[in-house]
């Protein structure tokens, strides 16, 4: 879905992402987290439950786990 950024909390990027363009930036808003791309803070975001955000979480750090 694509979110309205009105009333989102501060952006946060990975701290591995260290001082790379390249990244995604999370933001919390009420129920919703919402994710848009740092290179164009402007353009279109997405946002995601709670719980679809914990599990999509869950899912990278068990990926990361394999590596």
């Amino acid at each position: 879905m694509v979110a309205d950024t009105d009333g989102a909390s501060t952006w946060r990027k990975s701290s591995w992402s260290g001082s790379g363009e390249n990244c995604l930036e999370a933001a919390r808003t009420g129920d919703s987290v919402i994710v848009r791309d740092s290179k164009n803070p402007a353009g279109p975001s997405l946002a995601f439950t709670r719980a679809e955000w914990k599990r999509f979480l869950a899912s990278v750090k068990a990926s990361a786990r394999d590596v």
